[in-house]
């Protein structure tokens, strides 16, 4: 269950991933963040920006358009 949620629906990119850095820049090590997003370019750009800091993806999926992600916050 995430900590934290962020609906970035309906936003273009670049906003889902600076929304989502700038959530994650306010939280615990540890904490979860559940994003859900509409831009199909969140379905790379959040991965990649993850799999580069010290955050971890921990889920990933896709239903009818809308993209989610369950990012648990690193040190």
């Amino acid at each position: 269950m995430a900590d934290r949620s962020l609906d970035a629906s309906g936003l273009r990119c670049p906003m889902p991933l600076l929304k989502t850095k700038l959530e994650l820049n306010s939280m615990s090590p540890g904490e979860q963040l559940e994003v859900l997003a509409t831009d199909a370019g969140s379905n790379r750009d959040i991965p990649a920006y993850v799999a580069m800091s010290p955050h971890r993806l921990v889920s990933q999926s896709e239903s009818n358009g809308v993209y989610r992600f369950m990012i648990e916050c690193g040190g």
